[in-house]
């Protein structure tokens, strides 16, 4: 089967939007973006036996694919609106790349997200995904804009997805618990409607995808500040407790990656606008500091000694 043909079967369909007036099928794809908005645009690389175990199936990776560049709109403050692919294959599996479109194209339908172009190669497999996403004038949120005496917040729950690709590195009997934590891990859920949400009050924000120490020291660094957060403050999902048992190895959420979670800075006196949000947990973790340095507290109060912040690919 040649590339023309994959695409046309399993990448070409309706546009779900009225904004696309040429998609798939030309050289570059028309999009019309609305007056009073500025387009958001992120792109990410999944590499396999780095960013996904090679034997992930091909229906998660679709979706975790494009869940990860959405999580980078989410934390903008943006609504999806387009997206290309460039696939890069072994071998032209029909059934496979089936598989692929099928959980790519669900979780583009959720929102609703258009597929409007890209590429297919023949080579070791990788998955380029490229989002672009809409956001009143002025309204996008930024790492930059963090200050002093700002709550620390999270949604959701951390160290998941890092328990979860322990457990499949481990290569043993997985239990229900744990088979949980290995979907988070591969199907991640982009927080949109919360990312939108925190427009009018949250002052600095970012995804969670190398693990919350390293996130949060991007944000630090862009908005020259410090913070000091506390471990007895991590919100920890029933699965993750589950599966660690009495002793909790505490580098999962704080340095672990694959959260696709948001961290946010608002003044405290704002949290009533977030408490009203359906279907999102959110936590506060700690507090923005003035003087530059991030601190962590154990369960005792006491400091802890950091070592490792978070993935990085070419430490």
């Amino acid at each position: 089967m040649s590339e023309f043909d994959l695409i046309r079967r399993h990448f070409t369909w309706p546009a779900a939007r009225r904004d696309v007036t040429l998609g798939v099928g030309d050289d570059a794809a028309l999009l019309q973006v609305p007056a009073g908005h500025e387009l958001a645009v992120s792109v990410d690389t999944l590499v396999a036996g780095v960013h996904f175990p090679k034997e992930t199936p091909a229906g998660a990776l679709g979706h975790k694919a494009l869940a990860v560049n959405l999580s980078d709109l989410a934390a903008m403050g943006a609504d999806p609106a387009w997206a290309t692919l460039a696939l890069t294959l072994p071998e032209a599996d029909d059934t496979w790349v089936a598989e692929f479109s099928a959980g790519f194209q669900a979780l583009a339908r959720e929102y609703p997200v258009d597929l409007v172009g890209g590429d297919t190669t023949r080579g070791p497999l990788s998955v380029t995904v490229q989002v672009m996403g809409l956001v009143p004038q002025g309204k996008a949120l930024r790492r930059s804009g963090a200050r002093a005496g700002d709550g620390i917040y999270v949604t959701g729950t951390l160290g998941d997805g890092a328990l979860g690709l322990r457990l499949l590195a481990q290569q043993s009997e997985i239990d229900p618990a744990g088979q949980r934590l290995v979907e988070r891990l591969m199907r991640p859920r982009p927080r949109i409607q919360a990312g939108i949400a925190l427009r009018h009050s949250a002052h600095a924000a970012i995804d969670i995808s190398d693990g919350l120490l390293a996130d949060l020291g991007h944000v630090l660094d862009a908005s020259g500040v410090g913070a000091r957060i506390h471990l007895a403050q991590l919100p920890l999902s029933d699965e993750f407790l589950a599966v660690s048992g009495e002793v909790i190895d505490w580098s999962l959420p704080l340095s672990g990656g694959d959260d696709y979670e948001l961290l946010f800075t608002m003044p405290p006196d704002m949290e009533f606008l977030i408490g009203t949000q359906p279907g999102v947990r959110w936590t506060r973790i700690g507090t923005v500091e003035r003087s530059a340095g991030l601190h962590v507290e154990d369960m005792d109060g006491q400091p802890m000694s950091l070592s490792r912040f978070g993935y990085q690919h070419f430490a």
